[in-house]
């Protein structure tokens, strides 16, 4: 059952950064263009799918609360301030995205709503991670450090390239749903960004091997790791791919991939710890009764209506968007 719940907790934590990060990502790129019809086609393209990619965060913090309750309080301890800010800004993004088009002389505000709640969001999820990297201050499974102990310089940098590569996503997807003037605008979007991503990549990495992360001794300890890089690689190289080619579905891809495979890295990295490098799995892990009875409810039936769900409404609206070219 540990195990179980290991994997779906790491298939429904992927799942939210890939799919809520690109409509997150046209949020944020949502901002940098003033032209009203280029912001309703942005709006258009993630429109049937954007409340249904924030589910899999909910089952992540369900997951991580039923089945390895001692790593849910301590990280709700050390994060209450960042995730309150993260919840605060999906809200505000919700509320803007229905309310922008019944606006009136307020739909300026509600935009930058939009824009700002995508962007807080976005910068909090990546600090958090950045945090979860340098490490929480625990004694005995209690969290021992301040409010804002988890804002670091390097939780900071992590948080400004996460918006970055949020927003390579946003601009992949939209050259996969769109046509016309906004394909070509987002085509012109990915080669500076897939650029910003690349230096914050090997800045952050440089910064890594400056602070002596514990995380970098894993990487000796588990040469296998370097197929991740590889596969990052693989990823840019698609990406380049697309946008030389005008091949719509590569820059997604490449974009995804990109992200997969830091993702693969770090929880490679991290296992056998859940809060790296402070309390593992096992010492996390809920009773195995607790973990039983979770999996006869939410392991056979929700995980799998939300995979099929999800499957659906994406298989329901694939192909570009009409409203796109309005």
């Amino acid at each position: 059952m540990v195990e179980f719940w290991t994997v779906a907790l790491g298939i429904t934590l992927f799942l939210y950064v890939l799919l809520d990060g690109f409509d997150l990502g046209v949020g944020i790129l949502f901002g940098l263009t003033t032209d009203q019809a280029r912001r309703d086609a942005m709006v258009a393209m993630v429109a049937p799918v954007w409340d249904g990619n924030e589910t899999w965060l909910v089952l992540t913090a369900a997951i991580l609360f039923g089945a390895f309750p001692p790593a849910y309080s301590l990280m709700l301890s050390a994060f209450y301030v960042p995730l309150l800010l993260m919840l605060a800004s999906l809200i505000l993004r919700g509320v803007a995205f229905e309310f922008r088009a019944r606006g009136g002389l307020a739909r300026p505000l509600w935009d930058a709503g939009f824009t700002l709640g995508s962007i807080f969001a976005t910068f909090v999820q990546g600090a958090t991670v950045g945090a979860l990297i340098v490490g929480i201050p625990e004694v005995d499974g209690r969290y021992v450090g301040g409010p804002f102990t988890w804002a670091s310089p390097f939780a900071i940098l992590c948080g400004i390239g996460l918006c970055l590569g949020y927003s390579l996503l946003g601009a992949g997807w939209l050259v996969r749903k769109g046509q016309g003037e906004i394909r070509d605008h987002a085509y012109r979007m990915l080669t500076p960004l897939l650029a910003s991503v690349i230096v914050f990549l090997a800045v952050a990495s440089a910064y890594s091997f400056w602070l002596d992360l514990p995380v970098l001794h894993r990487w000796i300890d588990r040469p296998v790791l370097a197929v991740f890089p590889i596969m990052g690689l693989a990823a840019v190289w698609t990406v380049v791919k697309g946008v030389a080619g005008r091949r719509d579905r590569l820059p997604f891809v490449g974009a995804a991939g990109i992200f997969a495979s830091a993702f693969g890295a770090l929880a490679c990295s991290f296992l056998p710890y859940i809060v790296p490098f402070r309390m593992t799995l096992d010492q996390a892990a809920a009773p195995a009764s607790s973990l039983a009875f979770l999996f006869w409810g939410a392991g056979l039936f929700v995980l799998p209506i939300t995979l099929i769900y999800t499957a659906s409404v994406y298989y329901i609206f694939r192909g570009k968007t009409v409203q796109s070219e309005r």
